[in-house]
């Protein structure tokens, strides 16, 4: 059986015309009229009761209509399922930063990778503002950055949520055994920082501005590890989003110091291209990071 059939036939049934069933559809109505005759020697059945000129849904008529239906809804979601799965494949290119990429997305890219695994993704790390620069550039189909709220015309920011940027230092420093620290209290503290250009290192070097403390760097890695590592052995403190350091917190390896008179945070967000064509695995990818 021809499924175009029951599509002339629901048309037919919905407009009690031939006539109208052939100008929606684009047939004559001689042609309406055979497939309607080819349903009815199909099932058996008349169809439609016909007088004067206008047609009736006949019991069985109705009752095909009902499956009709039915069908042609199947078909549809069959074609729109296999469309999106065929779409399901291919690249995406991931930019982000060392802290994201260690700490936060591993756990999303193994459920997409598992429900999707013929989608490839390629991740990419940088500093922040290379990142954006690399959406406008077309080098990244989708940025993940953790940085202070940002606006551009070109791009779409989504927040996917806030990341406290706490103040780390080894379990026997001295402001540990402290309630309350302030930032004046940071004067002549040796501070390990990341790389130039990273968000937080800008974010750092204004709040030692603003509160007017002398920052006095000792190491300058572009590891987020290697950071902790040397803030573990008591070569520094060191300002890192807590993502980054929750296990070493939980462990002990590290201490949380109670900031007082501030609390810096920065945003985890989602960066692509205002013209950006959305491709089914990219809306998948999207939505399980905002789920």
């Amino acid at each position: 059986m021809n499924i175009n059939y029951l599509q002339t036939f629901r048309e037919a049934a919905k407009w009690n015309s031939f006539t109208k069933a052939g100008e929606v559809l684009g047939y004559a109505q001689s042609s309406v009229t055979t497939q309607i005759k080819k349903l009815e020697e199909e099932f058996g059945v008349i169809l439609f009761e016909r007088w004067s000129g206008r047609i009736k849904l006949t019991p069985a008529g109705k009752e095909l209509l009902e499956y009709a239906n039915k069908m042609i809804h199947l078909l549809d979601e069959a074609r729109q399922s296999l469309s999106e799965q065929a779409e399901l494949a291919g690249s995406l290119s991931i930019g982000t930063i060392e802290s994201i990429a260690g700490f936060y997305l591993p756990p999303y890219l193994q459920a997409f990778k598992n429900k999707y695994p013929r989608v490839n993704l390629l991740l990419q790390q940088g500093v922040c503002q290379y990142l954006v620069k690399g959406i406008k550039e077309g080098k990244y189909d989708l940025a993940i950055i953790l940085d202070q709220k940002q606006e551009d015309p070109d791009l779409h920011f989504i927040i996917i949520k806030e990341e406290p940027l706490v103040l780390v230092a080894k379990p026997d420093h001295p402001f540990v055994q402290r309630d309350h620290i302030y930032m004046r209290d940071l004067e002549n503290e040796k501070l390990i920082v990341t790389e130039q250009g990273c968000s937080y290192r800008e974010m750092i070097e204004n709040l030692y501005r603003r509160h007017a403390v002398r920052l006095e760097l000792t190491i300058e890695l572009g590891s987020i590890e290697a950071i902790k590592r040397c803030v573990a052995y008591g070569l520094g403190i060191a300002f890192l989003p807590l993502m980054a350091v929750k296990e070493e917190i939980a462990n002990g390896k590290l201490m949380l110091l109670p900031l007082s008179d501030i609390k810096p945070k920065l945003y985890l967000q989602l960066v692509y291209h205002q013209k950006k064509w959305l491709s089914q695995s990219m809306k998948q990818l999207i939505h399980l990071l905002l789920e």
